[in-house]
């Protein structure tokens, strides 16, 4: 046994050793994720799409469309000159400016935020590209910080990222959409980190943006109300407002036990669980799928986070390194937070998990990005050497 296992981990250390390593682990955690996903919102959608439009089948179709559209740009995206990227970049700041003021104006009202356009039967939600955008932003800020520091010159980075990143934040929370607010100000954090920044500078920083956030809430009955759903959500005074979401969530990932009830055979999504098929839809897999499913879709995340900083380690050029690294830390963020209000540790603040929610917004964005993270890995030196090594051999 001990013999067997030790070859399997040899065997393990050699694959994550070779240079298509990371690329490797990439695509086969996102594809699983996604497979997962549109596996998922089939079963958590089904009772929705039924009630509002007469078939099962409804909000599934549109999530594989977007898939479909999500894997054509990426596609495009994986394979465009990182020179082109660069260019993007520059442009960054405007069109994610744009993209975010359109919903003020336009936008429809959900749930209390107004980040939605409305396209015909679908609706933009323009916030979810924004991060991008802000993420090429910063990494050609950062970039033009080294530099200036390696010529002797004085620069702050704080200062180059600042007014970019409190110009989307204020439009952002413009359209009252403190989730996502809050995934901005991580990602900028966590590029600021791995440019060098004092640890207690950042700190500071972020216990600033974490008494406004406290007194947002505060200062909002609903937020408020959800706050308190977070100490016990089934407390009378509670349960069937804020409480309602976090009570049948904890209610659908207990009741799954180890091994589900088996795909499709969810009780909470019979009109007890709000958004099975958005933000909570890791209950429903939790209810379906038990423990070893939710273990699943944690092992994938972690999966692709390794591979994901793992690129971000071996690149040397830096506008490449800082995108992927922030990339890294929305996903992070993205996962943490979902989980997070999933099992009752923060109030519901309507965040989706990457590849498995529903939405298309959500998800052609993060096909987006992980095209970026492909496009850079497959034009490491040690990738292409490895590629051009097996087409020789063959």
């Amino acid at each position: 046994m001990k013999k067997r296992l030790h070859v399997r981990g040899q065997a393990y250390a050699n694959f994550l050793s070779k240079p298509t390593a990371s690329y490797l682990l990439i695509l086969g955690s996102t594809g699983a994720l996604a497979g997962l996903g549109l596996v998922m919102v089939l079963s958590a959608s089904s009772v929705t799409s039924l009630s509002e439009s007469g078939n099962t089948f409804a909000i599934f179709l549109k999530q594989l469309l977007f898939l479909a559209a999500g894997i054509l740009i990426s596609f495009i995206a994986m394979r465009m000159k990182l020179e082109h990227w660069e260019s993007l970049a520059r442009l960054a700041l405007p069109i994610g400016a744009v993209a975010l003021i359109l919903p003020i104006i336009f936008g429809q009202n959900i749930n209390g935020n107004r980040n939605w356009i409305p396209l015909g039967p679908f609706t933009l939600q323009p916030s979810e590209f924004a991060k991008l955008a802000l993420i090429l932003y910063c990494a050609l800020q950062l970039r033009k910080h080294l530099e200036r520091k390696a010529k002797g010159l004085q620069s702050n980075a704080i200062g180059m990222v600042s007014i970019g990143t409190v110009g989307f934040l204020f439009l952002i929370l413009l359209g009252r959409d403190l989730g996502t607010a809050i995934i901005v100000a991580g990602i900028v954090f966590g590029m600021l980190f791995i440019s060098g920044i004092d640890l207690k500078v950042l700190l500071s920083i972020s216990a600033v943006f974490s008494v406004g956030g406290l007194a947002l809430a505060i200062t909002n009955p609903a937020r408020l109300r959800r706050f308190s759903a977070v100490i016990d959500p089934f407390a009378p005074e509670v349960y069937k407002m804020a409480g309602w979401q976090p009570a049948h969530s904890l209610m659908s990932l207990a009741s799954g036990g180890l091994f589900g009830v088996g795909i499709g055979a969810s009780k909470q999504k019979w009109a007890n669980l709000a958004e099975a098929h958005t933000d909570f839809i890791f209950s429903v897999i939790g209810e379906e799928l038990g423990l070893l499913g939710t273990l699943t879709v944690v092992f994938l995340f972690a999966t692709l986070i390794y591979a994901i900083f793992r690129v971000a380690i071996n690149t040397k050029d830096l506008f490449q390194k800082y995108v992927v690294t922030g990339i890294g830390c929305w996903i992070i963020l993205q996962v943490l937070v979902n989980l997070m209000t999933v099992v009752g540790i923060i109030p519901v603040i309507g965040v989706t998990l990457p590849f498995i929610s529903y939405g298309g917004s959500s998800l052609v964005a993060n096909c987006l990005a992980i095209a970026f993270v492909l496009n850079v890995a497959r034009r490491e030196p040690d990738f292409k050497a490895a590629q051009l090594a097996r087409k020789t051999a063959k």
